[in-house]
């Protein structure tokens, strides 16, 4: 039900009196076309609707590739604080040395859990953090006169945002294909590296939801050939502690801050997509970041990166979430930080296990997980005909939000699960017991399922015109009507 449907003309009347004190210039023509409601009404209605919200407050969220994870409030109360919230943009750097204290600090910290010498905060997002990535290797190439470096290599089990972002710096792409195994084909990798090749853009562990085991040899065989890595900082939830991407040998990497540290993810912001370089690339960073001098701090500059790709926004990145990321990092420690990568591939493992014994069929059985693992519903499409977006949907009203649907592509039906590392035993085998319940339902009465779901406000809506037809606006008619 929208506001308007609550609306009554006559519950407020305008006072004359009132009216007649404002100058006739800057009086309306026409009454607003807003909802007349108490403030009672208002605050019900709102809070109603987001009551029917799924939230990772309310239930549980294994998007794949994701991470969708509590995070803890004090992270965001310190990124409220005055002392940080208030504080101008534009300030004078002495004014501002607690505040670029700790963006310093955040920089080393990034540094050391990933392996990288330099870091800027700069990316607003995590795309943004991938086009400066494959920015600073088409300028280090141009650098170097290497021109004729055009092309970048992304596997077929890659973020879509990777060949986007290769596309929009200018370069062709060239997919690699994937293993059955979930490793990259090597053999396929050697025959397109050449002259040509600029790098290679990676996820380490992949969206496969298992870790790459030719990543040395991988590094080896792509500088050898004159080419850089890039590492997608998506996954960096499963390695936290336990191996850097800078020690596997790439060469830049971005992390979403937003979706690792402590900012909440999704719904389109804010973000932070914080990128880490080489010794090498530390000319070409973006002119964002703090440098230490003596016991003092500065705002970097032109002289510091000779060689930047420039800005990326007019400031210094999104401090409140760089500030919640930097209390969440030494909220952590060393130790907790590796606790995370611990409990989250813990969770997948014990998850993709359990379903596996209830008769669900993983699309890489014989590996481990990382700390996400894909299912695939190819055997309940063709012999039920109750596809993966089906369960999907049934889901819903069980109680959980679904998991990544359809992707990666190169997996039929297949179901994305990343648990994380907040979620609780419990709450794991309250997933895998709903997904146990729908199979039956598939078996024995399909239509409850494929006409799911049955509790929410919106049925299920035909996505594709959906996507393609849109239509968010209302009309009030005269009569009052929406």
């Amino acid at each position: 039900m929208l506001i308007f449907e609550h609306s009554k003309s006559a519950l407020h009347k305008t006072n004359k009196t009132e009216l007649n004190s404002i100058p006739a210039a800057m009086r309306r023509r026409q009454s607003a076309a807003l909802p007349e409601v108490s403030e009672l009404q208002a605050v019900r209605h709102y809070t109603r609707l987001s009551t029917r919200n799924f939230s990772i407050d309310t239930h549980f969220y294994p998007l794949g590739s994701c991470t969708m994870k509590y995070n803890p409030r004090v992270a965001n109360s310190i990124a409220l604080a005055p002392e940080f919230a208030g504080r101008h943009p534009l300030a004078p750097e002495k004014f501002s040395q607690g505040f670029m204290s700790c963006m310093y600090e955040l920089q080393e910290m990034l540094c050391e859990v990933t392996g990288m010498k330099g870091f800027s905060l700069a990316p607003m997002a995590g795309a943004q953090g991938e086009f400066a990535g494959i920015a600073m290797i088409r300028a280090f190439h141009d650098a170097n006169g290497d021109h004729q470096r055009r092309e970048i290599l992304v596997p077929d089990a890659a973020h879509g945002t990777n060949p986007a972002t290769a596309t929009m710096c200018g370069y062709t792409v060239k997919e690699i294909p994937t293993l059955a195994d979930g490793d990259v084909d090597i053999t396929a990798l050697e025959a397109a590296i050449g002259p040509q090749t600029a790098g290679l853009m990676l996820t380490n562990p992949s969206t496969l939801g298992v870790f790459e085991r030719q990543i040395q040899k991988i590094a080896k065989m792509i500088h050898a050939a004159g080419g850089l890595l890039y590492y997608d900082g998506a996954n960096l939830n499963a390695i936290l502690g336990k191996i850097r991407p800078g020690d596997m040998g790439f060469d830049v990497i971005h992390s979403n801050l937003h979706k690792t540290f402590a900012t909440p993810h999704g719904g389109g912001g804010p973000g932070s997509g914080a990128i880490g370089v080489s010794a090498r690339l530390i000319p070409f960073m973006p002119i964002a970041g703090v440098i230490k001098e003596n016991e003092s701090f500065r705002w970097a500059n032109k002289s510091d990166y000779p060689k930047s790709i420039g800005r990326l926004s007019a400031f210094f990145g999104n401090p409140g979430v760089l500030i919640r990321a930097y209390v969440y990092m030494r909220l952590l420690g060393r130790e907790g930080m590796t606790r995370v990568s611990e409990f989250s591939t813990l969770n997948a493992n014990y998850m993709m296990a359990e379903m596996k014994k209830a008769g669900f069929e993983a699309a890489i059985p014989d590996r481990f997980a990382s700390h996400e693992f894909i299912i695939t519903l190819k055997k309940q499409a063709k012999d039920l005909h109750v596809t993966a977006m089906d369960f999907a949907k049934r889901l819903l009203d069980l109680g959980y939000h679904a998991p990544t649907t359809y992707f990666p592509l190169l997996v039929p039906e297949c179901l994305l699960i990343e648990p994380t590392e907040t979620e609780s035993k419990e709450d794991l085998d309250g997933f895998i017991k709903a997904m146990v319940q729908i199979q039956h339902e598939a078996e024995n009465d399909s239509e409850l399922v494929t006409s799911a779901p049955h509790t929410m406000p919106v049925k299920r809506l035909d996505e594709v015109r959906a996507a393609r037809q849109l239509d968010l606006s209302w009309t009030v008619t005269e009569a009052g009507k929406v």
